[in-house]
């Protein structure tokens, strides 16, 4: 569906996105080149290699997203819901016949290649909350609109779970955000954060403590506002549901996390050490990163990477590469274009004339931030381990060409927004 009106739109397009863009995919295909390195087989161009299909994907990727910009920019609005629609029916296939690897059955064989849905779920969703959204003059005000607006986010997420993919379900918190910015209550931030604090305080605090401190601070609460009915019953209402969530984390906690999802829970919390078993991706993460101090050692020098003792160090843990080979400094680069990025998407969302544009633009943003934020925080000890990429640096077709898309559908509305209202 070409757009006939707009044969000049390479002028409109923000090449400076696309920049950045291609530099981190450029730094991903030196780093992943890095981290499988053997010098008995250096083959810059050996496609059999993780370097050498990166080479392929970033090639393939290139052709989709500027395929993208081809398209009429109301092509993703109208067929949104389409779009969709087969996101969810290729997580339901992949539940049937995809493979499992590592515990999760997140993969669609397609000969030598996997194909993960819950990737392309991203955007996909991004797409369908942009619609919904974009119908609402003022902005979110009842109940109703909130709730339809978290089961579209909540389809994708729940087949997710089924894999089950933990990392990949929790990247949908990431759309409360957009959401946030569209008119949701601080309310939700609230009790979302107010539901991170409860599940680590489950962890390290006993119940008999916790559950009392609850209860009091809610009847103080309705003890304050004891002129206010519907506040009080409020309060009451959310103390209860706090209590209920407590034994629900420890419920799930017991009942259905993986035992090696319970074990990176703890070492991070610190409950126990364990460098040799769940902790031991991480702990050799750090040396890789420290090992790097400011200037780093040098390409095709770090011996963390070139002797592997990184498990997964060319997906979800490419950025000790970065910090060993590129120290500080290539870590502070890398950073410092995803900010750039990220503050581009950002004010690129803002000068949007149309709400659709403008809301995709922010679940961009918002889904970029949470993959680089968790996959960095991993890498470094401060996050659990949930296996989430890095985006346009880990190895990976479906991630590539996902994180592609969902960027280069946005690049085009924003070349558009002068004719799509």
């Amino acid at each position: 569906m070409i757009n006939q009106q707009n044969n000049r739109f390479f002028f409109n397009v923000d090449w400076i996105t696309i920049l950045i863009y291609m530099a981190l995919c450029a730094i991903g295909y030196v780093n992943i080149y890095a981290s499988v390195y053997n010098p008995d087989l250096s083959d810059t161009y050996d496609f059999s290699s993780n370097y050498g299909k990166q080479l392929i994907f970033i090639i393939s990727a290139l052709i989709l997203g500027f395929s993208i910009l081809l398209l009429d920019a109301k092509f993703f609005s109208i067929f949104s819901p389409v779009i969709y629609g087969v996101t969810i029916i290729l997580l339901i296939i992949v539940l049937v016949i995809g493979r499992k690897v590592a515990g999760n059955q997140a993969w669609i064989p397609i000969g030598s290649f996997r194909l993960q849905p819950s990737e392309f779920a991203k955007f996909g969703t991004a797409l369908l909350l942009a619609r919904y959204i974009s119908t609402f003059t003022p902005k979110f005000k009842d109940f109703k609109s909130i709730m339809f607006a978290g089961l579209i986010v909540s389809l994708p997420l729940f087949f997710i779970m089924m894999q089950p993919d933990t990392g990949s379900a929790l990247v949908f918190l990431a759309f409360m955000f957009p959401l946030y910015r569209e008119g949701l209550s601080g309310y939700f931030l609230l009790i979302f954060l107010g539901m991170v604090v409860l599940f680590i305080a489950v962890f390290l605090v006993p119940l008999y403590i916790i559950i009392p401190i609850i209860v009091f601070v809610g009847g103080y609460s309705i003890y304050l506002n004891k002129r206010k009915q519907k506040m009080m019953i409020s309060i009451a209402f959310a103390t209860i549901i706090a209590i209920a969530y407590l034994f629900v984390v420890q419920l799930t906690y017991a009942k259905v996390l993986e035992p090696h999802q319970r074990a990176r829970i703890e070492v991070m919390l610190g409950l126990k050490t364990d460098p040799k078993g769940a902790g031991y991706n991480v702990n050799q993460s750090k040396i890789a990163i420290g090992s790097g101090q400011v200037m780093g050692r040098g390409f095709l020098l770090g011996t963390q990477t070139k002797y592997g003792y990184v498990p997964e160090q060319s997906t979800d843990f490419i950025f000790s590469t970065v910090g060993e080979e590129w120290g500080f400094v290539g870590c502070t680069v890398l950073i410092g274009l995803y900010v750039f990025l990220l503050l581009r998407v950002i004010n690129l969302a803002e000068r949007q004339r149309s709400p659709f544009s403008r809301v995709y633009g922010y679940c961009v943003a918002s889904i970029l931030f949470f993959h680089v934020f968790i996959n960095i925080g991993m890498t470094i000890g401060i996050v659990p381990v949930i296996g989430i990429p890095l985006p346009f640096i880990s190895y990976g077709g479906s991630s590539l060409w996902s994180f592609t898309v969902l960027l280069f559908i946005f690049l085009k509305l924003d070349a558009n927004r002068m004719g799509f209202i």
